[in-house]
């Protein structure tokens, strides 16, 4: 039998979040994997009242961007998640249109090493995209704005 281990595709992060005016607190963990990220929280209001655990996957085409703050000392370290599509957006606790992962001390290397990975696999994702379309006007050559009219040779 092979003994070899088989290491998972995912690397999971623990995280805190905040609602923009923090009477609500959310704590969950972040899945990272080359296909984008499976969020897993619960929320609980003004300390009293919780709510049932909530997904949400967040596929790699709908990241715009993600950053990983470093804080000071490993100490408030962050994720900065921002989304191209703003419906997906509003499923996550979120503030001024970016979902912001406060990272414990102790997860601050997997929580890096999670980012640094989502970020190739971002890169290489746009990489094999085709190139932006040109647009129409740009392909004929604006010094010509009338048509010249033909001869009675057809030139």
């Amino acid at each position: 039998m092979n003994s070899k281990k088989i290491k998972p595709q995912f690397i999971s992060v623990p995280f805190k979040a905040a609602s923009g005016s923090g009477a609500t607190e959310y704590n969950g963990i972040a899945k990272f994997s080359p296909a984008g990220i499976v969020f897993e929280f619960d929320s609980v209001f003004f300390g009293l009242i919780g709510s049932e655990v909530k997904e949400v996957q967040v596929a790699l085409d709908e990241i715009l961007d993600i950053k990983f703050r470093k804080g000071i000392y490993k100490f408030f370290a962050q994720i900065q998640l921002r989304l191209k599509n703003f419906t997906k957006l509003s499923q996550l606790p979120n503030y001024s249109g970016k979902v912001k992962l406060k990272i414990k001390r102790e997860d601050f290397e997997l929580a890096q090493e999670a980012v640094t990975k989502l970020q190739k696999d971002l890169t290489e994702q746009r990489e094999l995209l085709p190139p932006a379309h040109t647009p129409v006007s740009r392909l004929f050559d604006e010094s010509e704005d009338e048509t010249k009219e033909l001869n009675e040779d057809g030139v």
